[in-house]
């Protein structure tokens, strides 16, 4: 159902089903991610320069904060704890250029939080074997806690999702009403840039720019530590 801070219906079919801006948008984010990639690795050099030293800055950083966070053998995960960082970061500055951000859409958020349930507990098996996994899981430190470790666990993608949904969606309707008030308080007297700009500019800075920073962050460092917590002993 929409509501006013809902996506809109961009494209609906006759059998119901229907597209919401939320999936344009991540649509043409996925398309910007493509194209810079290809732009960026394109003409690789054994001595690399210009628009390659920019891929290789970035792929650095995120290879040493997967190796500090879940250790060298966990490697193998720099390219999807990496894009999950981008692709967040990228969706939570989207309402900067006025678009409406994907991550303040509860039905992605969701598909990004039970992608982290299915590596947490895919790749605890992997490691351990169905036994191990049941018992590090589940069964540790008595047996007794299984009912609530099994509550933990499902609890897990829920706050995952909820978290990054509310801080997101939090601030765009904070804006929303800060344009509203403003709006409001000016419409009878004399224009003033510092409370049209001004104030509006310092709000976004800290509600999109610093909270959508810090969220990308949070949601893949948090990924990273249950995936790593579920795989060691």
């Amino acid at each position: 159902m929409n509501t006013e801070f809902g996506a809109k219906k961009i494209i609906e079919f006759s059998n119901g089903v229907f597209i919401t801006e939320t999936v344009i948008n991540t649509w043409i984010i996925m398309a910007v991610l493509v194209i810079v990639s290809i732009i960026l690795t394109r003409n690789m050099k054994l001595v690399p320069e210009g628009k390659q030293n920019v891929a290789e800055i970035i792929v650095t950083m995120l290879t040493g904060l997967v190796g500090s966070s879940m250790g060298k053998d966990k490697l193998g995960f720099t390219p999807y704890m990496g894009t999950l960082m981008i692709y967040i970061m990228i969706a939570n500055l989207w309402g900067l250029i006025g678009m409406r951000a994907p991550t303040a859409d509860l039905n992605t958020t969701f598909a990004l939080s039970i992608l982290t349930f299915f590596l947490i507990h895919g790749f605890a098996i992997k490691r351990k074997g169905v036994g191990g996994w049941i018992k590090g899981q589940f069964l540790e430190p008595v047996a007794v806690l299984f009912p609530l470790n099994l509550i933990s666990e499902i609890a897990t993608p829920v706050s995952l999702a909820f978290r990054l949904f509310g801080n997101i969606v939090g601030g765009m309707i904070i804006m929303t009403l800060v344009y509203g008030a403003l709006g409001s308080i000016l419409s009878g007297v004399l224009p003033i840039p510092i409370f049209m700009l001004g104030i509006p500019a310092v709000l976004h800075a800290y509600f999109d720019v610093f909270a959508g920073v810090l969220q990308s962050f949070i949601f893949t460092m948090l990924t990273m530590v249950f995936v790593s917590m579920a795989m060691d002993d």
